[in-house]
C-alpha cells in the first residue's frame, strides 16, 4: 500500500511538472502590435507632405524592390485608421506602437516649417486609440528621414544630431501629453549597415566600410540628446518613458566548444549600440577588431569614430527600458580566413543556420522559439536586469489566411518569453506582435507578409481580412492564456494531457519495476 501511495503521488508530481508551469501572461505584461509610417500609411504627397528617403528610392530605383512596388498607397492607413483602431480594439490588444513621418511633420525637413495636417493626422490618431482604451507607442524615427536632409549627408552628417533634436521636440510639444512611451530610433544597425554600406535599404549609399560607422555614430548622439532634452523641458509634466529599439538575434557557436563567437556576432549586433548606453562606450571587441583591420586596411586612423570621455558620460544612461526586437537566432562561426591574414568583416564571423530549424518566407527568419528566451536573459545578464519591451517579434509567409505556421511560431515564441519571466524574472514588460497588418516590407516589397490581419493591396479599397492568426490572437488576450494551435489534425489539449499523464505514470512504474 505505502508504493502505491508513492506511486500515486510521484505520477502526480511528475504530470505536473512534465507539463507547462505557467502559460498565464502576468498582469504586469501588455501586448500591443506594432506598424511603421512609411510601410502602412500610403499619402505618400498628401497635402504638404515633403519626399523621405523611402519615396526618393522606391520611385528612383524600382529594380531593387522585389515587386517593384512601393509604399505610395501601401496599406492606406493615412485614411483608414479608424477601422484599423476598431480592429486593433475588437481583437483586445493593451498597446499599439505606431511611428512618425518625419516628412509629414517637417516637409523641408527642419523646424522652420512644421505642416499642420502633419500634426493633426497623428493627434486624431492618437486620440482615436486613447478613446478607444489602447495605449499609443510611438517611434520618432523609423527609417524614413526627409530625402532634403539625405542630401545633406544624412545620417553621416553630424549636424543631423541637431535637427533630429528640433523634430523631435516638437512632437513632444504636440504630442507628448498624450504619450507616455516614446522610442527614438529603431533598428539603427540594420538601417546604417545596410543604407549607408548597401544598396538593400534606403539610401542605398555604397559608403565603403566606414559609412555604417559614422552614421551609428550620430544616432547615439542623436538619440541622447533627444532624451535629456526630454528630461530637461517634458518629463516633469509628461512623465513619458524614452528608449531605442534594437533587433537582436540569438547566436550559437558551430563548435560547441566556441564561447567567443557568439558574444562577438552579439556585441557586433546588439552591443554596438546598447552598450554606449546602458554600459558606456563601444564595446571592446568592437573597438580592438575595427582598428586592427583599419590599420591593416591602410587608413590613418580607425574606421569606428572614438567619444570623448564627455560623449561617453552622456549618452551612458539615456534609456528607461531596453527596447528589443527579435525574430530569430543564427549559427556563427570564426571566418576561417582570417588564420591566413584575410578579413572579410570586422567581427570575422560567419553567420549560418541549423539544418533543422524550419524557416519563413523570408529568408533571414528561421524559427528558433528557445534563442528567444536566450537573448532575454542574456539582455538581463549583461545589462544589469533592465525593464524590457519587446516592440517587434513576428513571421512572414506568402499571405495564408489559414496562417497555422504563424500561429505555431507565436506559440512556441510565447512560451519562450513566459518561460523567461514566470521563472527566471526577466523584466519584460510590453510585447508588441509585427505585424498587425500585411504591409510594404522595404526591399521584399508586398512579396512577404507579416500580418496577423490580411490587406489587399490590389484592391483600391485596401480591404481587410482577419486571418485565423488574429481570431487566435483574440482568444488569447481574452483569456490571458497562451493557447494551443488550433489544428484540426493535432490532438487536442485533452488527448495531450493523457498521453503526457500516461508517459509519467509509465516512468514511474519503471522506475519501482527496476529499483523495487
Amino acid at each position: 500500500m505505502k508504493t502505491w501511495r508513492i506511486f500515486v503521488i510521484s505520477s502526480i508530481f511528475i504530470t505536473g511538472y512534465c507539463q507547462d508551469v505557467n502559460l498565464t501572461f502576468p498582469e504586469h505584461l501588455k501586448l500591443g502590435v506594432a506598424t511603421a509610417s512609411y510601410q502602412t500609411e500610403g499619402a505618400w504627397n498628401a497635402n504638404d507632405k515633403g519626399v523621405n528617403v523611402w519615396d526618393f528610392w522606391t520611385h528612383k530605383y524600382p529594380s531593387l524592390i522585389a515587386d517593384e512596388s512601393n509604399g505610395d498607397v501601401a496599406c492606406d492607413t493615412y485614411n483608414k485608421y479608424k477601422e484599423d483602431v476598431q480592429i486593433i480594439k475588437n481583437l483586445g490588444f493593451n498597446f499599439f506602437r505606431l511611428s512618425i513621418s518625419w516628412s509629414r511633420i517637417l516637409p523641408s525637413g527642419l523646424a522652420n516649417e512644421i505642416s499642420k495636417d502633419g500634426i493633426q493626422y497623428y493627434k486624431n490618431f492618437i486620440t482615436e486609440l486613447i478613446a478607444n482604451d489602447i495605449e499609443p507607442v510611438v517611434s520618432l524615427y523609423h527609417w524614413d528621414h526627409p530625402q532634403v536632409i539625405e542630401e545633406m549627408g544624412g545620417w553621416t552628417n553630424e549636424l543631423i544630431v541637431d535637427w533630429f533634436a528640433d523634430y523631435a521636440r516638437i512632437i513632444f510639444t504636440e504630442l507628448g501629453p498624450y504619450v507616455k512611451i516614446f522610442t527614438t530610433i529603431n533598428e539603427p544597425q540594420i538601417f546604417c549597415s545596410q543604407g549607408y554600406g548597401s544598396v538593400k535599404t534606403a539610401p542605398g549609399k555604397l559608403l565603403q566600410d566606414v559609412g555604417p560607422y559614422l552614421c551609428g555614430h550620430n544616432v547615439l548622439k542623436a538619440h541622447a540628446k533627444v532624451y535629456h532634452m526630454y528630461d530637461d523641458e517634458f518629463r516633469a509634466t509628461q512623465r513619458g518613458q524614452i528608449g531605442m529599439a534594437l533587433s537582436a538575434s540569438s547566436h550559437y557557436p558551430l563548435d560547441a566548444d566556441d564561447n567567443v563567437s557568439p558574444d562577438t556576432a552579439f556585441q557586433f549586433e546588439c552591443g554596438w549600440f546598447m552598450n554606449p548606453i546602458f554600459i558606456g562606450d563601444y564595446p571592446e571587441i568592437m573597438k580592438t577588431r575595427i582598428d586592427m583591420i583599419s590599420e591593416r586596411q591602410g587608413y590613418s586612423e580607425s574606421r569606428l569614430p572614438r567619444f570623448t570621455p564627455e560623449w561617453i558620460a552622456y549618452i551612458k544612461g539615456t534609456a528607461d527600458y531596453f527596447g528589443l526586437n527579435h525574430y530569430s537566432s543564427k549559427i556563427v562561426e570564426p571566418d576561417p580566413e582570417e588564420e591566413f591574414n584575410v578579413y572579410n568583416t570586422d567581427e570575422g564571423i560567419i553567420h549560418t543556420r541549423n539544418s533543422t530549424w524550419s524557416m519563413s518566407a523570408t529568408s533571414w527568419l528561421w524559427v528558433v522559439p528557445e534563442g528567444f528566451g536566450n537573448v532575454l536573459r542574456k539582455i538581463k545578464n549583461d545589462y544589469g536586469d533592465p525593464t524590457i519591451f519587446v516592440l517587434e517579434n513576428g513571421y512572414s509567409d506568402e499571405g495564408e489566411l489559414d496562417d497555422y505556421h504563424r500561429i505555431e511560431y507565436y506559440y512556441s515564441y510565447l512560451k519562450e518569453l513566459l518561460i523567461a519571466v514566470n521563472r527566471d524574472g526577466c523584466k519584460v514588460e510590453r510585447y508588441a506582435v509585427w505585424s498587425i497588418l500585411d504591409n510594404f516590407e522595404w526591399s521584399e516589397g508586398y512579396t512577404k507578409k507579416f500580418g496577423i490581419i490580411g490587406v489587399d493591396f490590389d484592391n483600391p479599397s485596401r480591404n481587410r481580412t482577419y486571418k485565423l492568426s488574429a481570431k487566435w490572437w483574440e482568444k488569447v488576450l481574452h483569456t490571458r492564456t497562451l493557447l494551443e494551435v488550433p489544428r484540426s489534425s493535432a490532438p487536442n489539449n485533452y488527448t495531450w494531457s493523457f498521453m503526457i499523464t500516461a508517459c509519467c505514470i509509465m516512468s514511474v512504474f519503471n522506475y519501482f519495476h527496476i529499483f523495487r
